[in-house]
C-alpha cells in the first residue's frame, strides 16, 4: 500500500496503476469495523485510496472502546487534528473515561456531524419485522454439578489473589498465573453446560513454561499450545500488541497470543516476543489454532451418553417449540457441547438437525444452510458462534437458544440478529440458558453495563497492556464477587 511499512515499491509506482491509481467518486465501507484497528494492513489500505467522498457502514461502530471509532473517523476524512491518533486520545479518548463532560459534548457534536444512526427498534424506521420476544430461563444444578462448579469456583478465587498479588509485587510467573485463571474460568463456563466438558487442558504446558521460557514444537506441545490459544480465543482475550480482538490469532513457543498480523512485524524487527523477550527467530515458531474458525475438532473423551441439567432444560424447550413450522437454531460457543446435543437429538429420534460450525468444510456448511432453508423436516440447526455471528441468513427458523453467556454482549445480538432481521416473517423467540447461582447469571449484570456503557469496554492506568488487561480483570473481580455458602465450601473442599 502507499505509504505502508515494508512497502518494497516507492509511492508514485504504486499510484501507477490499479486501486490507488484512481479517483473514486465514492468509495463505501462495508462492515467497517473490520478495519477499526489502525494498525492493521487493511485499514491502512482502505485510507490509502482517493475518493471525493466516503461511507462507512457497520452495525457496531464501537465493539471495544471508544478509540475504535478512531479509523472509521479518519476514513470518511475527520480533520483538524483528530486524523492523528494521538491527537484522537488526547482530546477525546482519555478526557472522556475520565468524565470530561466537554468532551464528551465534542464527541456527540463529530458523531451528529458525521454519522446517520439507524436501529431495527427504531420506529420510523418500520422494517415490519415481526414481534421479538427474549426470555432468560434460569436452571438449577443438580447436587453433583453444584459440587463440581463450586470447587472450581473456590480455586478460581485463589487464583485470582494469586495473580494480583503477582502482579502488584512485579512477581514473575503473573502471566502464568492470568493463564490459569482463564484457564479455570473457562472450566467453569463450561460446567454450566455439561460437568464432563470442564477437563483441564493447560496445566502442564503453562508449569513447564514456568521453569523454561519456550517449548520445542513436538507434536504433543503442538496440541498443548492450541489449547491454550483456545482458551485464549474462547475467553476473547486481546492482541496484547494492537490491544485488539484476536485477528487471525497464533501462540507463540513462550506460551503467548497475538494477532498474526502484529506478531509477525515484530518478529521482522525485533526476533524478540514483546512480553517475555524470549527469542523468536522467525514465524515458524508460531502455532494457529486447530482450524481457522477456532473451532475444536470433535474428541473421544466425552462421554455423549451423560445428559446435564442444561442439556435437559435445551430438550424441553425445542420439544414445546416443536410443530407449527417451527424451526429452532442453537447456538454455542464449544463444539463439543453441540456434539452432546448432537448425540441426544440422535438418541430422541424425533428431531430432523442440520449442523455448521467451523469444522466443516465450505460444501458441508452450504448444504446445511439448504437443509434449514428448503428441508420443512430440518427443524433444528446446531451453530457454532464464531461460524454464524455475521454474515449469514438464517430466517428459516423462528426461535433461537444461546447455551452461553460470556460478558460482550455483541456476539450473542449478532447471532440472533442472523434470525431476526429483514425477511423474517414470524415472531422470534430467544431462550438464554442460564445456570442459577453461576458465573453465567452474574455475567447478565455485566452485559447490561456493557450495553450501557459501550464507550468504556476496558479502562487505561498505567500502560496500554497494563489498561487493556485491567478491565478484563474488573469484569473477573465482579464474576467471582460471589459467595458460596458454607455447605458449599464445606463440599467444594472435599472434592
Amino acid at each position: 500500500m502507499p505509504g505502508g511499512k515494508g512497502s518494497k515499491q516507492p509511492e508514485w509506482k504504486l499510484r501507477a496503476h490499479g486501486l490507488y491509481s484512481m479517483n473514486w467518486r465514492r468509495i463505501i465501507l462495508d462492515e467497517g469495523h473490520q478495519v477499526r484497528n489502525p494498525k492493521t494492513k487493511g485499514s491502512m489500505a482502505v485510507c490509502s485510496l482517493f475518493s471525493r467522498s466516503r461511507w462507512v457502514l457497520t452495525g457496531t461502530p464501537i465493539v471495544n472502546s471508544l478509540a475504535d471509532l478512531y479509523s472509521l473517523l479518519r476514513f470518511v476524512g475527520v480533520s483538524g487534528g483528530l486524523d492523528r491518533l494521538e491527537m484522537f486520545n488526547r482530546v477525546l479518548v482519555r478526557p472522556i473515561k475520565n468524565g470530561d463532560e466537554s468532551a464528551t459534548s465534542l464527541l456527540k457534536a463529530i458523531m451528529k456531524a458525521f454519522t446517520l444512526r439507524r436501529r431495527k427498534d427504531m420506529k420510523f424506521i418500520d422494517l415490519k419485522l415481526p414481534k421479538l420476544e427474549e426470555f432468560v430461563h434460569r436452571i438449577d444444578f443438580t447436587e453433583k454439578e453444584k459440587e463440581r462448579y463450586d470447587a472450581l469456583f473456590l480455586q478460581a478465587k485463589g487464583m485470582m489473589k494469586t495473580y494480583s498479588d503477582k502482579r502488584n509485587s512485579g512477581a514473575e510467573g503473573a502471566s502464568s498465573a492470568y493463564q490459569h485463571l482463564l484457564e479455570i474460568l473457562l472450566r467453569m463456563r463450561q460446567c454450566c453446560n455439561h460437568w464432563l466438558l470442564c477437563a483441564e487442558r493447560v496445566t502442564n504446558l503453562l508449569t513447564q513454561l514456568e521453569t523454561q521460557k519456550t517449548v520445542s514444537l513436538t507434536p504433543e506441545n503442538k496440541k498443548a499450545l492450541q489449547d491454550v490459544l483456545q482458551v485464549q480465543i474462547e475467553s476473547q482475550e486481546d492482541c496484547p500488541i494492537c490491544l485488539d480482538s484476536l485477528h487471525h490469532p497464533v501462540i507463540s513457543v513462550c506460551g503467548h497470543s497475538f494477532g498474526q498480523e502484529c506478531i509477525s512485524k515484530v518478529i521482522e524487527q525485533q526476533h524478540k516476543c514483546p512480553m517475555c523477550r524470549a527469542e523468536l527467530p522467525d514465524e515458524t515458531v508460531l502455532v494457529g489454532p486447530a482450524n481457522g474458525c477456532g473451532d475444536e475438532s470433535a474428541t473421544d473423551d466425552l462421554d455423549l451418553t451423560q445428559s446435564s441439567s442444561k442439556l435437559e432444560a435445551l430438550v424441553r424447550i425445542l420439544e414445546a417449540t416443536k410443530g407449527n413450522g417451527n424451526k429452532t437454531v442453537v447456538f454455542s460457543q464449544w463444539t463439543r457441547c453441540l456434539d452432546n446435543v448432537q448425540s441426544r437429538l440422535d438418541n430422541e429420534k424425533s428431531y430432523k438437525y442440520c449442523r455448521l460450525d467451523g469444522t466443516m468444510s465450505a460444501s458441508e456448511r452450504d448444504e446445511a444452510l439448504q437443509s434449514l432453508e428448503q428441508d420443512k423436516d430440518t427443524t433444528v440447526m446446531l451453530a457454532s458462534l464464531g461460524v454464524c455471528a455475521v454474515g449469514l441468513n438464517l430466517t428459516a427458523a423462528n426461535s433461537v437458544i444461546l447455551c452461553d453467556t460470556w460478558w460482550a454482549p455483541a456476539i450473542e445480538d449478532q447471532a440472533v440478529d442472523r434470525v431476526h432481521r429483514l425477511g423474517q416473517t414470524r415472531e422470534t423467540r430467544v431462550f438464554r440458558l442460564v445456570m442459577d447461582g453461576s458465573i453465567e447469571e452474574d455475567t447478565l449484570a455485566v452485559q447490561a453495563d456493557k450495553r450501557k456503557l459501550m464507550m468504556v469496554a476496558f479502562s487505561e492506568k498505567s500502560n496500554k497492556r497494563d489498561g487493556a488487561r485491567s478491565g478484563r480483570l474488573a469484569d473477573i473481580q465482579r464474576l467471582l464477587s460471589r459467595e458460596v455458602n458454607g455447605d458449599d465450601v464445606q463440599k467444594a473442599s472435599s472434592t
